[in-house]
Order: C-alpha cells, then structure tokens, then sequence
C-alpha cells in the first residue's frame, strides 16, 4: 500500500525546488496531518478517511521521508524543525490555506510544535501526538532512562558513522521501532510495513539529518524560546503514553509551560496511535476543533 484510498495525489514545491509529496482529501476547513519516524503520511490513512468527511485533509510526506524530496544537509540547517515548519505552511498556501489546524505524530509533532510557535497566525489549532518538545525530550532522557532513546544519540553523531552503521542493516533497524513501539501488530501489515521499511531505506541520510538537528539547532531554537517566554497561543491537545515508569516526568507540567489552552490525554495504545486506534484520534481531533 502507497497511497490513502480515495485521495489524490500531488508534488508540491514548498522551498525552492523542494517538492513534497502530498495526499489531499475532502472539503471544508483545513486540517494537516504530520507523520513521524520510521513511517510515511500512509500511518493518518484511516484518521485522514474519517476526517475528509468534513474537512480538507492535507497528508505530506516531511522533507526527507517518503516520497518528498530529501535535500543534502550542507549546514546542519536544512532539516531544522524551524525549515520544516516552514514546508508546512508553504504547502497550505499553495494548496489555498493562510489558517489550518495542525496534527503532528512524533517527529511530525515537532514539527508541527514549532509551526505552532513560529507562526501563530496560521495555525489555529494544535494536536501534538506521544512526542515531547526537543529541549524537555533531551533533559527528562537522564541516566538509564536514555536507553528507551538509544536511536537520538545515535543520530545525533557527526555525519558518517551514523548512516554507515544504519545503512548496513536498515530494515533491521527500522523494523525494530515498528515492532517495540506497537502493542497491536496486526495495526500495521504486511504491506503498510513494507511501504515503511522501503522508504526508510531509501532516507537513511536524510533521517539522520533530521534526528541530528534535534540535539543541535531544534534544541536550540526551544531553549531561545523557553528564554523568553513565548508560549503557543492557540488551543492545543496533547495525546501521550504514560512513559513515567521508564522516562520519569510529568507530561501535563511540561505541556503545560508552553501551551495555556491545553488539554492533555494519556493513551493506551503503543506509539502508532493513529494506526492503533485511529477513532480515538480522529474524535480527538474533532473536538480539538470546536475549541476556540
């Protein structure tokens, strides 16, 4: 499987000559939809169906995943969340959009988590899913507790070894995440895990790049924030495992500090919520909505 049924297809230059592959579906008020790691748009396809029924669903493969284009990182900049966001609301202008709402899933929900900052005027509402921001991701990774994270430092490595040691074995590597973060395998065939694990292979550079910006210029960009004081203006929902058993912190707190109009869920399912319990999410998601 490589595509969301019923949806249609475009490539959508969003940064120069960077073009992002993108799944548009149904009418009404806009809402994108941001995949994480080791997967591809194809993990919102049954929240992207529930959704089109009343709204415009926007579904991209991030610069780097997928079928989007994967730009060589020449200045440890060009897979920065803050350039990333910048796709973002690059392609809802160009799909017609000046204001959306914005989902993210892990590496995703960075990205959507900066456009929240960075643009407040465009993205009117805001659901970050089982993901911390980087600055808080990497304080509350203390001691044995970075061993669930082993995969940020090793990205995190100057280029070279990284890629190497990824590349010699990719489906191993990414089919581990696929397998230790779901509590419900049949929540991803065979062929979905293959459209994965084919498109992670072909991204091992520009995968590495993304995760290496989170320990460099993301975190940064979240402590400059932190500094002074901006926080996210629009309402926003947060969906997370209980991970305090493992990595010890307190998710309402740590949200809470960045967002005033939040509402904080804890889910049951493994890491790929939106595949293992895509009503869950798709119902979060609508009454996200009717905030604000």
């Amino acid at each position: 499987m490589t595509k969301i049924d019923g949806f249609d297809y475009h490539r959508i230059p969003v940064d120069g000559d960077i073009a992002l592959n993108v799944a548009t579906g149904g009418a009404g008020a806009p809402i994108v939809l941001l995949h994480g790691f080791p997967q591809t748009h194809l993990i919102w396809r049954h929240v992207a169906a529930d959704l089109a029924a009343d709204h415009q669903v926007i579904v991209p493969d991030l610069r780097g995943y997928g079928a989007s284009d994967k730009p060589a990182d020449l200045d440890g900049q060009t897979y920065s969340k803050r350039r990333m966001a910048q796709d973002v609301v690059n392609l809802a202008r160009a799909l017609g959009h000046d204001r959306f709402a914005l989902a993210g899933h892990d590496r995703g929900g960075l990205v959507a988590f900066r456009a929240g900052l960075d643009h407040p005027e465009a993205v009117t509402h805001l659901a970050p899913i089982d993901m911390l921001p980087t600055a808080d991701m990497w304080e509350v990774m203390n001691g044995v507790a970075g061993v669930i994270g082993f995969h940020l430092y090793l990205m995190a490595q100057p280029p070279g070894l990284p890629e190497r040691l990824i590349g010699a074995a990719p489906e191993a590597f990414f089919g581990y995440f696929l397998d230790a973060w779901t509590r419900d395998p049949a929540a991803i065939p065979a062929d979905v895990r293959a459209a994965y694990l084919s498109a992670s292979r072909e991204a091992v550079t520009s995968i590495v790049a993304d995760y290496r910006a989170s320990a460099g210029v993301d975190r940064e960009h979240d402590l400059a924030d932190r500094a002074a004081g901006r926080r996210l203006r629009m309402p926003v929902t947060v969906l997370q495992q209980d991970w305090s058993s493992v990595v010890p912190y307190d998710g309402v707190a740590l949200w809470g500090a960045w967002a005033a109009d939040l509402e904080h869920q804890t889910i049951t399912t493994g890491h790929f919520v939106a595949e293992e319990d895509p009503g869950l999410v798709a119902g979060a998601l609508r009454a996200l909505l009717e905030r604000g």
